[in-house]
């Protein structure tokens, strides 16, 4: 039996509002969202053996890209599993210790996402405006320290946004999303939530604006090799680049629409539409990325036939 747990501060259980019946139709859709995450399982294997089972790919570019890969795992995994049992579910709750869990999975997935293909700018960067220095300023022991600092901080930060949200007195217990979102549940809340407001704050003003401005800056100084350099400088440029370019639009898409959904009334939006948006966040970027790389990346692309399809 459902109830909202009005002018109570605990909640044991949430229930997903954005969820709607479908009748007969939800068979349809399990099968869609099965598809979807199989391919995305696959694809990103895939890329992960090829690099860390291949010395030619042990360089800090691949090494970025394993890390990349391997986040678009978890976050998929964080959320594909349990969007399938609530497919199928006629009462869509979800108890609060494993809703935690879920905004732990998805969070993370989004904040390691941003620093990943921050790093990968500066990465591509250091290739083409430095290539006599890039050896030296980049090496494989630097990307490793800098893909585990890429782990350690978002990991942190959730951490930290979790414990504040957990703390928090709640006066309701219904999300109107698919999935747990932190900002709905701050939302909830009965007790004062200025130090939750604060840190989302800070933390958005200063590192995530300093990812940006450093993808930002190390892109507007490739582009300005691209058009001083030579043709052959510029093909260089542009073939190594616009995979990353690809993925930073597509997961900056997502981003934006999720964060619209959660800061604006979307009220007035269909409901299959506001799903669909909600989940793009976590279902292209991870299911198109695999592809656009291993598509544009000659080294990539070639051990990928040779093991799909035998020797090339």
């Amino acid at each position: 039996m459902r109830r909202t747990m009005v002018n109570s501060t605990h909640v044991s259980y949430f229930i997903l509002s954005a969820f709607f019946d479908t009748g007969v139709f939800k068979y349809l859709f399990f099968t869609i969202v099965m598809c979807l995450y199989v391919c995305i399982i696959g694809a990103n294997v895939l890329l992960i053996v090829v690099i860390c089972v291949n010395r030619s790919l042990h360089e800090p570019m691949y090494l970025f890209l394993c890390s990349l890969f391997v986040n678009e795992l978890c976050g998929s995994s964080g959320l594909f599993p349990f969007l399938l049992v609530q497919i199928l579910s006629d009462i869509h709750t979800v108890s609060a210790p494993f809703c935690f869990l879920q905004i732990f999975s998805v969070y993370t997935y989004a904040n390691v996402q941003i620093y990943n293909l921050a790093i990968m700018s500066y990465d591509r960067y250091l290739a083409i405006c430095h290539p006599l220095h890039y050896n030296t300023r980049m090496t494989c022991t630097k990307a490793a320290m800098f893909i585990a600092l890429t782990w350690f901080f978002p990991f942190l930060n959730v951490v930290i946004l979790i414990s504040l949200s957990a703390s928090l007195q709640l006066c309701g217990n219904i999300i109107n999303k698919v999935y747990c979102d932190n900002f709905h549940i701050v939302t909830l809340a009965c007790s004062d939530t200025t130090v939750n407001n604060v840190y989302g704050l800070v933390y958005t003003c200063t590192v995530i604006v300093a990812l940006i401005i450093l993808t930002f800056y190390s892109y507007m100084r490739i582009l300005r090799v691209c058009f001083s350099g030579s043709k052959q400088t510029r093909q260089k440029a542009l073939s190594t680049c616009t995979p990353h370019l690809v993925s930073l639009l597509n997961f900056s898409f997502g981003a934006f629409f999720e964060v619209s959904q959660s800061r604006f009334d979307m009220s007035g939006v269909p409901n299959m539409l506001r799903i669909f948006l909600s989940l793009y966040f976590f279902t292209f970027p991870p299911l198109f990325n695999p592809l656009i790389y291993g598509l544009n990346l000659t080294k990539i692309r070639i051990i990928c036939k040779s093991l799909l399809f035998g020797k090339v």
